[in-house]
Parts: C-alpha cells; structure tokens; sequence
C-alpha cells in the first residue's frame, strides 16, 4: 500500500510570482492551475492512502472549489475534509481563513471517522480515519513551541485510545528539532518512516524535516522517499508499507 503526505500549501505555489506583487500575495491568487500540476503529480504517484494539509475548501481563489474533493475526483477516491479551526475560532468568521482545512483522500473501504481538535492553539484539527486493518491520525501542528508541546500530549492519548495499528501523519512544525518529538514517540512506542532523516522543508533547497510519518511496529514499511517536486514549499513524502504484519498480528489474536 502506498501513502503520500503532503502540504500544498493550498496550492498557492512558490518563487517569485509567490511575493509578487507583495510578499505572501500569492495566498490571495488563483489556484487553478497549481491546482492542475499537483493533480497531475499526485496521479503519477498512484497513492492508495493521501493526507493533504492546507487545503482550500472552497474560496475566491479555487473558485469555490473544494481541492480536496477535485483531486479525490481525479483519482476516483474517497475524501474526508474539516476546517482545521474549532468551531470556536474566530477564524472560522474570516473569509478564506474559514475555508483553509486538511483531508484524507483513499481508495480503501473508510470503517468510520473522527474529528478532534486539540485544546491548544490555532491550528487545532486532527482527522482519524479507521480502515479495515489499521487507522490514521492526520495533524498539523501550532508554530509555536508551547502549543505543539501541549498537543502532542493530547496527541498521545488519542493513539493510545486507537484499538488497531495506527499511522500519524502531518505537518509537525518542529522547527526545534526532532529531539521535540522523543518523548511522544518514547511514550507511543511508534517509528518514524523516515528512517534516513530526509529533509523535506523548503523544497527549493530541503533543510530540515517538518513533515513526519509515524507507524505503529505492526506495519512494516518497504520503501520511503521524498520527491524533490517544487509545486509547494513543502515537498511530499511517499511511504510504500504492507500489512502482513498486522495480518499474522489479527490471526495470532484470533486463534
């Protein structure tokens, strides 16, 4: 099974026409044909399992197009998208900030899903999607220091709730360092995909790991890689992994 994790940066693209005319104006232009491009590289992937950050669920510059769903479309996938501000936010009441979220996009039988929100910071969503044989947990994490801290601890008591293998995934923003996340992988007992340390942040010229996929140690992983595809300032990760693992795992249990 194959899993691409990556944040398109609502698919506002990088370089120059970025901060032209201003800095940053680029979150206020059309996304269409960025759109277009990381369709077009999502589908050379052929994933069977996506968790997307920063996407557009509909705003003046997708016009009114959810992106999540228009690349479901193109891959004949099933998707999930929430607003990753609580109900509670005043985000939620600002045009084009109350249209910015995250999605699961599979082609696997979705079991049920969850939404939680941690209870700090602004970015607060995380999505849970249970499939047959394991779950996943997408996130993207608060920029600041004292609220990814608080939410990974929240974080940790949603896996150990989870009553399969799990998969957590998302934009972690630990701009300090891996060293942030010892005690909550320490505490879960998950491994890091990314056994090498790829980086995958900025994608003009990768630096530092921002982006992590984590496993529970039922599911093992063949293959991990990182594009070097400049369509965001992120570059995604692709993680090939079998559940055979999990399967003699399920009959262990049975028998």
């Amino acid at each position: 099974m194959r899993f691409l994790l990556y944040n398109i940066r609502y698919a506002a693209g990088i370089g120059k026409k970025f901060h032209l005319p201003i800095p940053y104006s680029g979150y206020f232009k059309n996304t269409n044909g960025n759109l277009k491009d990381i369709v077009d590289f999502v589908k050379s992937v052929n994933p069977d399992l996506i968790g997307l950050i920063e996407v557009d669920s509909g705003s003046f510059r997708s016009e009114k197009h959810n992106q999540a769903e228009a690349i479901a479309w193109e891959l004949q996938h099933y998707h999930i998208y929430k607003s990753k501000y609580s109900a509670s936010s005043m985000a939620r009441k600002v045009p084009l900030l109350n249209k910015q979220g995250n999605a699961i996009l599979t082609n696997q039988e979705i079991i049920s899903q969850k939404f939680h929100y941690f209870r700090e910071g602004v970015k607060r969503l995380v999505i849970e999607l249970e499939l047959e044989k394991f779950s996943i947990f997408l996130v993207h994490l608060s920029i600041k220091f004292r609220h990814r801290h608080y939410q990974l601890q929240d974080l940790h008591a949603m896996v150990k709730n989870a009553k399969k293998p799990v998969i957590v995934a998302g934009d972690f923003n630990v701009f300090r360092g891996d060293r942030e996340l010892q005690l909550f992988l320490a505490a879960t007992g998950l491994k890091n995909a990314n056994g090498n340390g790829q980086p995958s942040h900025p994608s003009r010229s990768p630096r530092r790991q921002l982006d992590y996929i984590f496993h529970s140690p039922q599911i093992h992983i063949t293959d991990f890689h990182v594009p070097r595809i400049r369509l965001s300032d992120h570059t995604p990760l692709v993680c090939d992994f079998n559940l055979e693992s999990i399967e003699k795992v399920a009959s262990a249990a049975a028998n």
